[in-house]
């Protein structure tokens, strides 16, 4: 027994620091935009294994092509037993020009780095 117990020890702090990081990125898994004159409500759905409160997708935000940052939508809450979800965000003015977006989404882990989804708009 006394080899065993340090094995088992071992074992259980391993779970317990690394389990966390099997979640993975949040990646955006599909996009819509109702809009009027480049006003938009933006519909994005995230697939991230939440994991409780350690580790959950915790906002998604809305990009120009180049990389700034043109809304934000937080989520509140892990979302374990809701996968993949959606969430809408409105009121988001998409600039002149602008002829696409891309919707990326963060973890309290890993930050961003998962899965973008680029929407396109109409000419």
């Amino acid at each position: 027994m006394s080899r065993i117990f340090p094995t088992v020890i071992f074992a259980a702090v391993w779970y317990l620091t690394t389990a966390q990081l099997w979640a993975g990125e949040a990646d955006v898994v599909d996009a819509k935009a109702r809009c009027t004159q480049r006003v938009c409500t933006i519909s994005a759905t995230v697939r991230h294994d939440d994991t409780g409160w350690d580790h959950y997708a915790n906002h998604w935000r809305v990009l120009t092509p180049e990389g700034e940052e043109i809304a934000r939508r937080v989520l509140y809450h892990p979302h374990e037993n809701e996968q993949p979800f959606t969430r809408s965000l409105g009121q988001v003015r998409i600039p002149p020009g602008v002829d696409r977006v891309l919707i990326e989404a963060h973890d309290s882990v890993h930050n961003f780095g998962g899965q973008r989804f680029t929407l396109q708009f109409p000419d």
